[in-house]
C-alpha cells in the first residue's frame, strides 16, 4: 500500500492539481502584493487598504462555502480549471480600475475564482492521496503556498519589465496552463458515492470538534493574514524598505507558510494533528515577536521560522475536518481552507487597518504576534489521533 500511495502521489492529475493550485494562489497574493503600489494609484487610506483586502477575503474565501456546497453536488473538474481562469484574468487586470469601486470589483471577482478552486480540488488531492491523507494535502497545499511565495516576485517583475500600466500581461502564464488543464485534467473519482446535498446529520454529529478547529483556523488565519496583507506597508513605512525589498521579504514569509505546510502534514501522519496544532499555537508567538522586537538578519530569520511554526496546522485542519466528517468532504474543507480564512479576512482586517491609522502599525502587529497564544487551551481540547 506504501508504494502505491507513493505512486498515486506523483500521478499527472496529482502533479496537474498541484501546478494549478500554484498559479490560483500565486494571484492570491495580488492585492497583499501591490498594497504600496494601489495605495499610491488611488491615495488609499490604511483603512480603505483593510477594505480592499476585506473584499478580496470574503470573495475568494466566505464564498468558498458555496463553492464547496456546490462541489460536492456536481463533482465537476470545471471548478478546478475556470477557478484559476478567474483568479488570472481579472486580479491582473487590476491595473485598468478607474477607481476604488472597480478596484473593489476586480478584486472580488478574482477572488470567487480562488474560492471556485479550493474545495473540489482539495477534495481531489485527498483521494488521490490515499492512505497517506496528511503527505498528501500537504504536498498540494504547499504547491500552494509556493505560488504564494512567488506572487510577489513575479508580480514586481511583472511591474519593473511592462509597469503597472500593463500589468494585465501577468496573465499570460495562467492562461497556459488553463488550457492544459482543459486538455489533461481527469475528472473526479466515483462521482456517485455519498450524498448530493448536504447532510446535516452527519455534521451534527461532530458539530464540537469541527467547532474548535473552526476557532483555530480563524485565530491561524488572523495572524497570518494580519502579517501577510500590511508587512509591505511596515516595511515601507517604519522600516524604511524599497518596495522591492518589502516585496522580497514578503515572498519570504510565503515561502516559509509554504515549508511550514509540508512539514505539518509529515508531522501529522506520525504524531497526530492535535500535537502538531498545540506546537503550531505555542511556538509561532515567539518568534513573530522576535521579528517585531529585533532588526536586521535577525528580524527576518524570526519572521520565517514565525511563518513556518504557524503555518504547520493548514494541511493538518483540513484532513482532521475531513476524517471527521468524510461524507462531507468538500463542505468541511471549504469551512477550514475558506470560511475560517475568509471570516478572519473581513472581520479583522478591516479592523487591523483602522486600528493600524489610530495607534500606527508598530503596536497593532504586537497584538497579532502574540495572538496565537490564545489557541493553546482551544487546541489542547481537539480529539487525539
Amino acid at each position: 500500500m506504501a508504494g502505491r500511495s507513493k505512486s498515486t502521489l506523483l500521478s499527472a492529475g496529482m502533479l496537474l492539481l498541484a501546478g494549478a493550485h500554484a498559479v490560483t494562489d500565486l494571484f492570491s497574493s495580488t492585492v497583499a502584493t501591490l498594497q504600496p503600489v494601489l495605495g499610491e494609484r488611488f491615495d488609499l487610506s490604511l483603512t480603505q487598504a483593510g477594505v480592499t483586502s476585506g473584499v478580496f477575503m470574503f470573495a475568494s474565501a466566505i464564498m468558498q462555502l458555496p463553492f464547496g456546497i456546490w462541489s460536492d453536488r456536481l463533482h465537476s473538474r470545471m471548478f478546478s480549471i475556470l477557478g484559476p481562469l478567474a483568479a488570472a484574468v481579472f486580479l491582473s487586470s487590476i491595473c485598468l480600475a478607474n477607481g476604488f469601486a472597480m478596484l473593489l470589483a476586480l478584486a472580488a471577482l478574482g477572488g470567487m475564482g480562488v474560492a471556485a478552486f479550493h474545495p473540489q480540488s482539495t477534495k481531489e488531492a485527498a483521494r488521490l492521496s490515499g492512505e497517506r491523507k496528511g503527505f498528501g494535502v500537504a504536498l498540494f497545499i504547499t504547491a500552494g503556498t509556493f505560488g504564494l511565495a512567488l506572487g510577489p516576485l513575479y508580480f514586481s517583475a511583472v511591474i519593473s519589465a511592462f509597469t503597472f500600466d500593463r500589468f494585465y500581461l501577468a496573465m499570460l502564464p495562467a492562461l497556459v496552463l488553463c488550457g492544459l488543464l482543459l486538455w489533461k485534467l481527469p475528472p473526479p473519482g466515483d462521482v456517485t458515492a455519498g450524498p448530493k446535498g448536504i447532510d446535516w446529520a452527519a455534521l451534527g454529529s461532530q458539530w464540537k470538534p469541527l467547532t474548535q478547529l473552526y476557532i483555530l483556523v480563524v485565530l491561524r488565519s488572523v495572524v497570518q493574514l494580519g502579517t501577510s496583507q500590511f508587512l509591505t506597508l511596515y516595511l515601507t513605512r517604519e522600516r524604511g524598505y524599497s518596495i522591492e525589498s518589502a516585496s522580497l521579504v514578503l515572498a519570504m514569509f510565503f515561502l516559509a507558510a509554504s515549508a511550514g505546510s509540508f512539514v505539518g502534514g509529515s508531522l501529522s501522519d506520525r504524531f497526530g494533528g492535535r500535537a502538531v496544532t498545540v506546537l503550531s499555537m505555542a511556538a509561532s508567538a515567539p518568534f513573530l515577536g522576535g521579528f517585531l522586537l529585533t532588526d536586521g538578519w535577525i528580524s527576518l530569520a524570526c519572521l520565517f521560522l514565525g511563518g513556518l511554526m504557524l503555518l504547520l496546522t493548514i494541511p493538518v485542519n483540513v484532513v482532521m475536518a475531513q476524517e471527521l466528517v468524510p461524507s462531507q468532504a468538500g463542505i468541511v474543507t471549504s469551512l477550514m481552507m475558506g470560511f475560517a480564512w475568509g471570516m478572519a479576512g473581513i472581520t479583522f482586517i478591516p479592523l487591523i487597518g483602522w486600528l493600524g491609522d489610530q495607534v500606527g502599525l508598530q503596536t497593532v502587529l504586537w497584538g497579532v504576534a502574540l495572538a496565537p497564544l490564545l489557541g493553546i487551551w482551544p487546541a489542547l481540547r481537539l480529539p487525539r489521533g
